[in-house]
């Protein structure tokens, strides 16, 4: 065996989804900040996320999480979520995946029975307290990024479905929100393969009809997902988040729900300390307190804390033999529907 090149992955699932953790192998990416970073790797270098994301080493369901040193100082260690399309700065999920990395492998001493880890992320801070027991992280809380809506009811036309409204609002990355009823389905497991085609072909018709920018971070300027929710009762809500190139978040999506948040606020529906439920296509649930507001720019904000759960299920170690021809991995439509570019 020759190896030219070795990481080291931490398999962990965040309530059914899948965010490895890669945990050595990388000394760092150039960068001054963890947004720097991000964009070093989606305009200038993508072989590591192609490395770990594409077959033959990777597959569609997952996401990889590149941990690096932090870019300020009051960060215990940061982090890029890699995915199939492209690096995105936040992830609630892939959060979660990372913190309960960090502490159940050493990373990071664990304290019982809370642990306080901040995290350096494209999108900005994020301080999880991790509930411990019997050195077990038996869950997460996450302090998130503001999220803030942008526009409500805003009408997108879409071809075979004529006009759909949509809430836009930004949770870690831009969503474009869309009750299910629309489309007359419902979010059930049954329904995935439709939905995940639907979300991914409107967040594309989506994008060609409006224009976001971050206030602060002018670099994040796009539409990334299209989140479907469907109210069950009260403030319990079903989400599908909908990922390039055609599938479903199999956790609750800690972002979307984020998004979410700052919608219902904006609305007028929510008091400091109301705690949302949201429940994903396979049942898993995450809470969302509304713990706070505050302005993003010249946005009005609100400050997410979402609550969750990940299982650390494995080790793992990729190498590339430097006669591999697939070192760069590939996709096949069979799976990946149209290849991405």
């Amino acid at each position: 065996m020759r190896w030219k090149k070795t990481l080291q992955l931490i398999d962990v699932h965040c309530e059914g989804e899948i965010g490895k953790v890669i945990t050595s192998g990388v000394l760092n990416i150039p960068g001054a900040t963890m947004l720097d970073k991000m964009n070093y790797i989606n305009e200038v270098d993508d072989s590591l996320r192609r490395l770990v994301m594409f077959e033959p080493r990777g597959c569609l369901q997952m996401s990889a999480n590149l941990l690096l040193p932090p870019t300020v100082p009051e960060a215990h260690a940061g982090f890029i979520v890699l995915q199939a399309d492209k690096a995105h700065p936040m992830s609630g999920s892939n959060c979660i995946c990372v913190v309960t990395a960090l502490l159940e492998t050493g990373m990071i001493t664990m304290q019982e029975p809370e642990t306080t880890v901040v995290l350096d992320t494209p999108a900005g801070l994020v301080t999880a307290v991790a509930t411990c027991l019997d050195g077990r992280c038996v869950s997460v809380s996450l302090d998130m990024v503001p999220a803030f809506a942008e526009h409500l009811d805003r009408e997108f036309e879409i071809p075979g479905f004529g006009l759909i409204k949509a809430d836009i609002a930004f949770g870690g990355v831009y969503y474009a929100l869309i009750d299910v009823e629309q489309i007359n389905m419902d979010i059930e497991p049954n329904n995935a393969r439709a939905l995940a085609s639907y979300g991914v072909d409107f967040c594309h018709y989506i994008n060609q009809q409006i224009q976001v920018q971050h206030p602060l971070l002018p670099q994040i300027n796009d539409i990334a997902y299209v989140m479907f929710r469907q109210r069950v009762e009260g403030k319990t809500w079903r989400t599908c988040t909908t990922l390039p190139p055609g599938r479903v978040d199999r956790s609750p999506c800690g972002t979307g729900s984020s998004a979410n948040l700052s919608v219902l606020d904006a609305r007028g529906e929510l008091e400091i300390g109301d705690v949302l439920t949201s429940r994903s296509t396979i049942n898993g649930e995450f809470k969302i307190e509304l713990r706070g507001r505050t302005q993003v720019g010249d946005k009005l904000a609100v400050l997410p804390r979402v609550t969750g759960r990940a299982w650390v299920y494995g080790i793992q170690q990729l190498g590339v033999d430097p006669d591999d021809p697939l070192s760069a991995g590939f996709m096949l439509s069979d799976t990946w529907g149209p290849a991405l570019s």
